[in-house]
């Protein structure tokens, strides 16, 4: 077998055992790796009903056949389980050394089950496994738990660990690596749950590639178009680019997504960013992209990208500049997804300026108190603890009409588009498998196409927003990043081709859209055997009430039926009953019956 070892570990840390299995090719091909084969494991590996946090639950890291090869950004790993946050399926992504020393250490992925007695360290080592007490990296910042690791461990061994966020069960925490995070939907509070700090991996062994010439030449062809066009706008400025620009489009969330414009995004643009901070570009393992901008703050050096800019500046009513910074360098370091945690402090910033919460420090623009929460949050300390729940749980907690206002879908916050002036956007945020989402769902590139009216939203836009979900699941699954699409004309051919050269199969096209509509169509079986109903796919009622209050998407709304008509439009498009449930046949015809089961 080319690309894969065949193969993938079993952890339970209760019994303090290891055993390997196997992954045929049969199930490699039709899942691939990354978020495919993660989401093949749970519905394996992790029993229905289970609580995210219960010893049972299973935390599956996953890599991919083209991890390891010279093909630019293919150096990244997949983290996947049932999220403490939604209670359904969460996966995320990571970019880091993490991959290749974890392909290296002899596995296509990692199962981790049970918990330990006391904090620990996983070890696996050319592919045996070693459990070491981790007391004295308990509580330690995701910096300082790293640096201690690297010297303990020595430079073969790449670590993925959590913070105290992770320790203290934060719904929302992270896993990191080298300041790179699998960031949303808690999972570093399943790995805390496991009382499991870290786990670190080396390794010296090699998998084969089908055609080692055409790899090399194809490897070559990408990093050369990897410096084109389509990739610009990330060397150049980052992704924090994107805050002029959704301002200028009356599409900026702000103070919990009451307002569309922030008056001070020019303060915190990316230009003026770069202009003034900017210290350094870096890239990710093995990418030829660079998109990584590091910018000077009062706390050090600090990674910033668009997401975190957004949630911790307009949605917040924050227009410093060092605010800013210092909350995004606080959430690295303290394991929080930047994301949820901004999110969750405008929510509460709203709550206490509408009386719904009595702490009268609750206000926007309050910088002193984003920073004071986030290490409240991060530690479970007095109102800290109840933000840790996330959103929903928190509306549900206090009462009134607050959960008409939290920005959640499924229980995972909003990212930074206000989905009023994005509609097609607004419906990939309400079916996503993983909640409120922009990384599983590419809907927004139909907003700002001429394909679509971003303010008058369309069931003919179902099946475009299908096919970006689909084109996500298979990049997601390959494992390549994102910011690589726009170099590919056509994306399920050429991915073909790059899969052939890597793993021998003779792959087409269409084979790999039927391999993403598979993906997808499983993550959804996932969440239909842990409860789901058709209920949940919608948004809070704010935005199926209210227009929008600024600029060129002032008194754009998205009713409750306009939204129905597109969702029914998606399921039809996906083949699946109005109550959006996979049939029989289909599941037959994707070959998913072993899934199904």
């Amino acid at each position: 077998m080319y690309g894969y070892h065949g193969r993938y570990l079993r952890v339970d840390l209760s019994r303090g055992s290891a055993q390997w299995l196997p992954l045929p090719e049969a199930v490699l091909r039709r899942f691939l790796g990354g978020v495919g084969l993660a989401t093949y494991l749970l519905h394996r590996e992790s029993p229905a009903g289970v609580g995210p946090l219960d010893p049972e639950s299973a935390l599956v890291f996953a890599l991919s056949p083209l991890v390891g090869t010279p093909l630019t950004t293919s150096a990244k790993f997949a983290v996947a389980a049932k999220s403490p946050l939604t209670e359904r399926l969460n996966d995320a992504l990571s970019s880091s050394h993490f991959a290749l020393a974890g392909k290296r250490a002899g596995c296509d992925a990692m199962v981790i089950t049970g918990c330990c007695t006391a904090p620990s360290l996983l070890v696996i080592d050319d592919g045996r496994m070693d459990l070491q007490p981790a007391t004295e990296l308990w509580a330690l910042s995701r910096g300082e738990a790293h640096a201690r690791l690297a010297a303990r461990l020595g430079p073969r061994f790449q670590s993925a660990l959590i913070g105290p966020a992770g320790e203290k069960l934060v719904r929302y925490a992270t896993i990191s690596h080298d300041n790179r995070h699998a960031g949303r939907g808690g999972l570093g509070a399943v790995m805390g749950s496991k009382r499991l700090k870290a786990v670190a991996v080396a390794g010296t062994q090699h998998v084969e590639v089908g055609d080692p010439a055409g790899v090399v030449e194809a490897a070559r062809d990408l990093s050369r178009r990897s410096f084109g066009p389509a990739t610009a706008k990330y060397r150049e400025l980052g992704t924090v680019a994107n805050l002029l620009t959704f301002n200028r489009f009356a599409a900026l969330p702000t103070r919990n997504f009451q307002q569309n414009t922030f008056a001070e995004a020019g303060r915190l643009s990316g230009e003026e960013l770069n202009a003034a901070r900017r210290v350094a570009r870096h890239s990710c393992a093995a990418c030829t992209i660079g998109c990584e901008h590091i910018y000077e703050a009062p706390v050090g050096q600090v990674r910033l990208e668009y997401e975190s800019l957004f949630a911790l500046g307009p949605l917040c009513g924050i227009g410093d500049m060092d605010t800013v910074l210092q909350a995004a360098r606080l959430c690295d370091d303290l394991g929080l997804d930047t994301i949820s945690a901004g999110a969750t402090i405008a929510f509460a910033m709203e709550c206490g300026e509408r009386g719904l919460l009595s702490y009268p420090e609750l206000r926007f623009g309050n910088s002193g108190v984003v920073l004071s929460l986030l290490r409240k949050i991060a530690c479970r300390e007095g109102l800290g603890d109840l933000l840790a729940e996330g959103t929903r749980r928190m509306a549900e907690r206090i009462g009134g009409d607050a959960p008409d206002f939290a920005p959640h879908v499924k229980g995972l916050e909003l990212p930074g588009y206000e989905p009023r002036a994005l509609q097609a956007m607004a419906l990939g945020f309400a079916v996503g498998s993983r909640g409120a989402d922009h990384n599983r769902s590419g809907a927004y590139e139909i907003d700002f196409s001429n394909q679509s009216d971003r303010l008058h939203g369309s069931p003919k836009t179902a099946r475009l927003a299908v096919e970006t979900e689909d084109r996500a699941a298979l990049i997601d699954s390959l494992i390549l990043c994102k910011f690589l699409r726009g170099v590919f004309s056509d994306l399920y051919a050429e991915s073909a081709e790059l899969l052939a050269r890597v793993t021998g199969w003779p792959v087409t096209a269409e084979e790999l859209r039927q391999t993403a509509r598979r993906i997808v169509t499983a993550k959804k079986l996932f969440n239909i055997r842990e409860g789901w109903s058709a209920a949940e796919d919608t948004l809070p009622r704010r935005f199926l009430s209210q227009g929008l209050p600024d600029g060129v998407s002032a008194g754009a709304i998205l009713p409750t039926e306009r939204l129905q008509e597109m969702i029914q439009a998606y399921y039809a498009a996906r083949s699946w009953d109005r109550e959006g449930r996979v049939q029989r046949d289909l599941i037959e015809g994707l070959q998913l019956t072993d899934v199904a089961r």
